[in-house]
């Protein structure tokens, strides 16, 4: 160790005393050795004899690199300097010792007069410690840790320093990362605001909030800190013991996740996804939970209407393809069922006079008819039958059918009307809407075997274009059935409008009166719905546009009294792909008089005409294969525009093109068929040929 000339000490170390904090017996060593190097330096001045012991002591401090250790006088010059002191501060000992050690300060600690109050700090109280920065000799500035002890004489008097400072530049370095690391952690946990992030102690109480959780609970940091998270749980989830198997879970799994219902300050609830994660220390001690809750009550009502939209596509499409099915099947069973009708109806006339075979003919052709009117539910149902539109008064049409209501509903149900003083008109097949209502207020009827009460109501509604009900948006009438029954569980209420389902048992209900319904909706450009709860009765609803104009003049025929019904004799063109059809049909034209010719196509119906021009008119089915009676029709339009043409079908597929053409609907009688001939005869208004109807 360097010292100055001719500064002498009795004494370093009765005074000194410095605790470095981490490695106590270094730090002893040190001071140990600045103090016998200090003895041995006394000596060497004359006042006493080199100690071996003290010499080496000396040695050490001036191998000591990790620390700067020199001494000061008085005054606060330096008097020695070891290699430490040069490594960290850059000066040679010719360059410091004699100089004031206030240079070691910044700029600022020296204005503020630190150097000064450090040495009397030291003098008065028996030791200086700080920490600061301090400034080599290139001007850099390093972290120090200082520790000063006043060296006295044995009378007392300080006579100089022990100065002792180390570079902890690195660790001041890493403490501030590490510091601001935690200041980013927090303001990143401080600022989400999707999630709520708290820390719950080991019994689950709340010791921090960030911006999320108050946003998502409700709750400021001063009104939940200290709670138990418990509160955030339902009732029912905290009598379950939810929240606590949520932290033993974590605790025993090391995780714990899970989505259900939360409770805001407010009250509300909320879906949420919950992580708790535990915390601990190295030694693996538990210190507390992590707790991490995001709201997910947008994500899961957007799941849920995904999932019903979904099941609403595939049931949309189930019914679509049983539609097709039935439509299909509706069709052939209604040709069969018009030539064993026609068939009767020919041998009731030609058959002697017999009332037992005439009571069993009669109950034959009610058979045939009650089949037609399966076959009109079924083709309800796909939406495949032909309407006849006008503009129709709900009340007017209610109390109009209101003696065949109660007729078919009996003594034990009360009908109820509930009707507004002003109500838009619909256009519908009044008809077909008779039929539905008849069928819902029976289904009300069979859900209330003690009797009971059913409202007929309407009301005008506006769909917008966000309503869920699937409807375009506008001006709509709702026509709705209300019992006071037994009412349907969901499974039943979910199958309810499936086709041939029903609950009336076997051979009591055909399945097919609520899908009727919901097929006739459809066709008129509404919806039906239906709302029922077990024991709190049903309601069905109608909901049908509201009409916007007139509708054209309907073109079938309307019936004419009996004596204007048959004319002279016609020579008439009957096309069927169907051969029983066809063959009644030309057998009850015969029958009536007329001459018939037969085509099974359209093409062969046209190659009648091009050889026959005695015809007079065309009755042609609608659906055939290679060309539909429609495009027939567009044919011999273009070809033989005086002659017409009836439409003969029980399908309401129409073409791109509508074409007016009076219709017979199938299966028709052979009274309907010399109807529909003799009113387009009288419209026509002339003998003879007939002329196109314009």
């Amino acid at each position: 160790m360097v010292v100055a000339p001719g500064l002498t000490f009795k004494s370093i170390s009765h005074n000194f005393a410095w605790d470095w904090g981490r490695n106590l017996s270094q730090s002893a060593a040190l001071i140990t050795a600045v103090q016998r190097s200090a003895l041995g330096l006394m000596e060497a001045d004359g006042l006493g004899t080199p100690l071996t012991e003290d010499g080496r002591y000396r040695l050490l401090v001036e191998a000591v690199t990790d620390y700067a250790i020199y001494m000061l006088d008085p005054n606060g010059i330096v008097a020695s300097w070891n290699p430490g002191a040069q490594r960290f501060k850059g000066y040679r000992p010719d360059e410091i010792i004699g100089q004031h050690f206030s240079r070691f300060y910044t700029e600022e600690d020296r204005k503020t007069g630190l150097p000064a109050r450090a040495l009397a700090t030291a003098r008065q109280e028996g030791k200086f410690e700080n920490e600061g920065w301090r400034v080599r000799k290139d001007g850099s500035r390093f972290w120090a840790a200082v520790v000063i002890d006043p060296i006295r004489s044995p009378s007392g008097d300080v006579v100089g320093y022990a100065k002792i400072t180390r570079d902890l530049t690195e660790r001041k370095q890493a403490e501030q990362t590490l510091k601001l690391s935690e200041q980013q952690f927090r303001l990143l946990v401080q600022g989400v605001t999707d999630y709520a992030i708290y820390m719950l102690d080991t019994e689950g109480n709340i010791t921090n909030w960030n911006l999320g959780a108050q946003r998502i609970k409700g709750y400021a940091p001063e009104e939940i800190i200290g709670r138990h998270f418990s509160q955030f749980y339902t009732d029912e989830d905290r009598a379950n013991g939810v929240p606590q198997r949520a932290l033993e879970t974590a605790k025993r799994e090391g995780k714990f996740e899970k989505e259900g219902w939360r409770v805001r300050k407010d009250g509300s609830r909320f879906w949420a996804h919950v992580v708790i994660d535990p915390l601990r220390d190295d030694t693996g001690a538990l210190l507390g939970f992590a707790k991490i809750t995001r709201d997910s009550t947008e994500r899961r009502d957007a799941q849920l209407k995904l999932d019903k939209t979904r099941e609403a596509l595939t049931q949309s499409q189930k019914m679509e393809a049983i539609g097709h099915l039935t439509g299909g099947v509706a069709h052939d069973f209604n040709n069969l069922l018009m030539a064993i009708s026609s068939s009767l109806e020919l041998i009731r006339k030609r058959l002697p006079t017999d009332p037992k075979l005439y009571r069993l003919l009669d109950n034959a052709m009610q058979g045939a008819e009650r089949g037609a009117v399966l076959t009109k539910r079924m083709l309800a149902f796909a939406r495949r039958q032909e309407l006849n539109t006008e503009i129709i008064q709900i009340p007017d049409l209610v109390r109009g059918m209101s003696d065949m209501l109660q007729r078919s509903l009996g003594q034990s149900i009360a009908i109820e009307t509930h009707f507004p003083l002003k109500l838009s008109p619909i256009s519908a097949d009044a008809n077909q809407l008779e039929m539905a209502l008849l069928n819902l207020a029976v289904n009300a009827r069979d859900a209330m075997p003690e009797g009971g009460r059913i409202v007929i109501a309407a009301q005008e509604e506006e769909i917008s274009a966000k309503d869920d009900r699937n409807l375009k948006p506008g001006k709509y009438v709702r026509l709705s059935v209300t019992d006071t029954g037994e009412g349907m569980d969901a499974e039943t209420l979910r199958r309810a409008g499936e086709p041939f389902f029903t609950t009336k048992g076997v051979g009591k209900g055909t399945g097919l009166g609520v899908p009727m319904v919901h097929g006739l909706a459809e066709q008129f450009g509404g919806r039906f719905t239906l709302r029922s709860r077990l024991g709190e009765g049903t309601t069905a609803e109608i909901w049908l546009p509201a009409a916007q104009s007139v509708p054209e003049p309907d073109l079938a025929p309307s019936p004419i009294p009996a004596t204007e019904r048959f004319f002279e004799p016609l020579v008439i063109l009957c096309v069927d792909d169907d051969p029983l059809v066809l063959t009644n049909t030309i057998a009850m034209l015969d029958d009536l008089g007329h001459t018939a010719i037969a085509a099974s196509s359209g093409r062969q119906a046209l190659n009648v005409l091009r050889e026959e021009n005695s015809v007079d008119l065309v009755i042609t089915d609608e659906i055939m294969p290679g060309m539909t009676g429609t495009e027939l029709a567009k044919a011999i339009r273009t070809g033989w525009p005086t002659l017409s043409i009836i439409l003969a079908t029980g399908f309401a597929e129409a073409p791109l093109e509508r074409i007016a053409l009076p219709r017979l609907s199938k299966p028709f009688t052979q009274t309907e068929l010399a109807e529909s001939i003799s009113a387009l005869r009288a419209k026509v208004g002339k003998k003879g040929r007939l002329l196109r109807l314009r």
